[in-house]
C-alpha cells in the first residue's frame, strides 16, 4: 500500500510529532514499513523548473518535451509481472545477521541522542526489514535474499527516520562525516579492542554512508594512531 497525507495545518511543523501533523493515530502509522517526509523547501533551481513546467502545461495543455526516451510500458508490465512471480527465501545463514541488526536498532533507539525520534522501533520493524529485503530480491528477479538486500532495507529505514527528524535533534550538526562514522565505530565496539572491517562497512552502509566515506574515516583515524588496520584490511584494532 502506497499512501500520501498532507499536513493538517497546511505546513509541516517539525516541532510536532508526525501523528499531530497528519492527524492519524500512531497505531495506524506503525503499520507502514517506511514513512517519508517530502518537505517543500525553498530551492531556486527546483522552483524554477517547477514554475516553467506549470507555465508550459497551462499554455499548451500538454506536458513539455521530455529529455529522455520513456520506457515502453509493455516491457515495464512484463518486468513487474516477472518480479511478482518470484518468492525469494531468506537463507538460514542470514537469520543471525538480521536478528543482530534488529537488536542494534533497538539499542540505538534507547540512546539519549534519539530521544527526539518520532518513530518507535518494535517487532514490526523486524517484519519491515524482512518484507523490504524480500522485495529488493524480487526486483533483482532472484530466488534468495542476500546480505546486500538486508543492508539496503536497513538503509532505507534509516533514511526514512532521518527525513522525519529534520532539525529536531541537532546532535551531529556541524560534525564531519568521518567523525560521525568514528562515533558509529566506537558504538559498535562497545569496549572491544578489535572489530571486523566488514561489520563496520555493513553498519555504516545501513546508516546511509558511502563506501569511500567509510574508507576515508578508517584511513584518517589510522593516521592519528587511534587504531590499526591489518594488511588485508579485514580487522581493526584500537590502540587507545
Amino acid at each position: 500500500i502506497l499512501a500520501a497525507a498532507n499536513p493538517a495545518y497546511g505546513r509541516y511543523n517539525i516541532k510536532r510529532s508526525i501523528e499531530d501533523n497528519v492527524q492519524l493515530p500512531a497505531a495506524l502509522l506503525s503499520r507502514f514499513d517506511l514513512l517519508w517526509l517530502l518537505a517543500d523547501k525553498s530551492d531556486r533551481e527546483m522552483d524554477l523548473r517547477l514554475a516553467k513546467h506549470i507555465t508550459y502545461v497551462h499554455q499548451h495543455n500538454i506536458n513539455p518535451p521530455q529529455q529522455h526516451t520513456p520506457m515502453d510500458m509493455k516491457l515495464m508490465r512484463r518486468y513487474i509481472a516477472l518480479c511478482q512471480s518470484k518468492n525469494p527465501v531468506i537463507p538460514a545463514e542470514l537469520s543471525n545477521f538480521i536478528v543482530g541488526s534488529y537488536c542494534e536498532l533497538r539499542k540505538e533507539a534507547r540512546l539519549e541522542e534519539n530521544k527526539y525520534s518520532t518513530t518507535f522501533t518494535s517487532a514490526r520493524t523486524l517484519l519491515a526489514i524482512l518484507r523490504l529485503s524480500t522485495a529488493l530480491a524480487r526486483l533483482r528477479i532472484v530466488d534468495q535474499v542476500e546480505k546486500e538486500d538486508v543492508n539496503e532495507a536497513m538503509r532505507l529505514m534509516e533514511m526514512s527516520k532521518d527525513s522525519l527528524k529534520q532539525q529536531q535533534a541537532p546532535t551531529n550538526r556541524g560534525k564531519k562525516d568521518v567523525d560521525v562514522i568514528y562515533d558509529l565505530i566506537r558504538s559498535i565496539a562497545e569496549g572491544s579492542k578489535t572489530l571486523k572491517i566488514q561489520d563496520i562497512r555493513d553498519r555504516a552502509t545501513s546508516k546511509g554512508f558511502k563506501p569511500d566515506q567509510v574508507e576515508k574515516c578508517l584511513d584518517d583515524y589510522e593516521e592519528l594512531s587511534v587504531w590499526q588496520l591489518n594488511q588485508a584490511r579485514t580487522k581493526l584494532t584500537f590502540i587507545s
